[in-house]
């Protein structure tokens, strides 16, 4: 405890201050560049600019459209029926083919 209290006065020696005032006010790196408005601008301005990037973006990407895949052959062997359903032959979804 001795020494922290000799080291804190040491520190305010080679300050130049005082014991009762404070040498210096203690500036963060933040607050010393810029002001708080000015950073509250400049991402608000950066944030309306992403949205409409992505927004512009997304339009031109839904508008072209996508590709469709050709539809399989016919294979006889998917609609392999063994027995009958209660339904009938055709099958409940299936189009009747005449």
């Amino acid at each position: 405890m001795a020494t922290a209290m000799v080291r804190s006065g040491l520190r305010t020696a080679l300050r130049g201050g005082s014991r009762g005032t404070p040498a210096t006010k203690r500036t963060f790196s933040a607050s010393a560049r810029h002001d708080d408005a000015y950073e509250a601008g400049k991402w608000e301005k950066i944030t309306y600019a992403g949205i409409a990037t992505c927004s512009i973006l997304a339009i031109f990407i839904l508008s072209k459209g996508h590709h469709h895949h050709e539809e399989p052959p016919p294979y006889p062997y998917l609609h392999i029926r063994n027995k009958e359903f209660p339904w009938g032959p055709d099958g409940l979804f299936e189009a009747k083919k005449h």
